[in-house]
Formats: C-alpha cells, sequence, structure tokens
C-alpha cells in the first residue's frame, strides 16, 4: 500500500478552521469562569453571550440549578450545578442580563447570569436569585 499525500485541498479545509474557532471560544469561556480574567478567541461567541469583561470566582449556588441555553426556563438545559459547587459567572456590567421570568429559590425575578461550576467545562445561563450576589 503507497502513503496517502494530503492535497492542498484538504490542508485548508473550512470545516476543521470552524472547529478550531468553536473549541477556542470555549476554552476561552472556561478560562473566564475558572480565573477570572479574559480570554480572548477569533470567533465571534453566540448571540446570547454576555459580557465577560470581569468575573466572580467560587460562586456558590443556594441551590442545584440548570445551566441554560439562553436566559429563560423554556430554553435548553445544557446540565446542572449542584449547590455548594463552586463556579464562575460573567460580571462585564456588574448587572445581571434581563431574561424570562421564573420562580427559583423562592423568589420570583427574570434576571439571569452566565457561568457554571469548577467541576465541568458546561457553562450555561443561571437564575439570579440563587446566587448570592
Amino acid at each position: 500500500m503507497s502513503k496517502r499525500h494530503r492535497t492542498k485541498r484538504e490542508d485548508t479545509d473550512p470545516m476543521k478552521f470552524k472547529s478550531l474557532g468553536t473549541a477556542a471560544s470555549a476554552i476561552a469561556l472556561l478560562a473566564t469562569a475558572l480565573t477570572g480574567t479574559v480570554a480572548t478567541a477569533g470567533t465571534a461567541a453566540a448571540a446570547t453571550q454576555p459580557d465577560c469583561s470581569s468575573a466572580l470566582t467560587n460562586v456558590k449556588p443556594k441551590a442545584t440549578v440548570n445551566l441554560r441555553s439562553q436566559p429563560k426556563t423554556s430554553s435548553t438545559a445544557l446540565g446542572t450545578w449542584g449547590k455548594g459547587q463552586k463556579g464562575g459567572i460573567c460580571f462585564g456590567g456588574s448587572k445581571p442580563v434581563t431574561g424570562g421570568s421564573y420562580t427559583a429559590c423562592g423568589k420570583t425575578s427574570n434576571k439571569w447570569y452566565f457561568g457554571g461550576p469548577n467541576s465541568t467545562s458546561v457553562e450555561g445561563w443561571v437564575p439570579a436569585t440563587c446566587l448570592p450576589i
């Protein structure tokens, strides 16, 4: 069997670069949550991406919360953040984002933060009423 030689087209496959950009964005978000500093990536984040110019670390939710794809309870649950687990949230404007209304941790609100636990790479929108901020 002869060796397969790469063609120029294979070396510049745009799908490889899109995947790399997505991975770089995910790593930047995780680094922001874990370190509290901003890492930049070459690909723009999703439209619901918050301002992560600063972050709070060692945040522990008052109860187990769902990490959502958008700041509303009807959006997809991406994972959970357990009660008392350390994690981080984006805190760019010092204020939570206004989204869908919910009742959580004994309060009704429409304020959400973006973040997640340190123990996983999953991040998403969480109800502000469940975070000690």
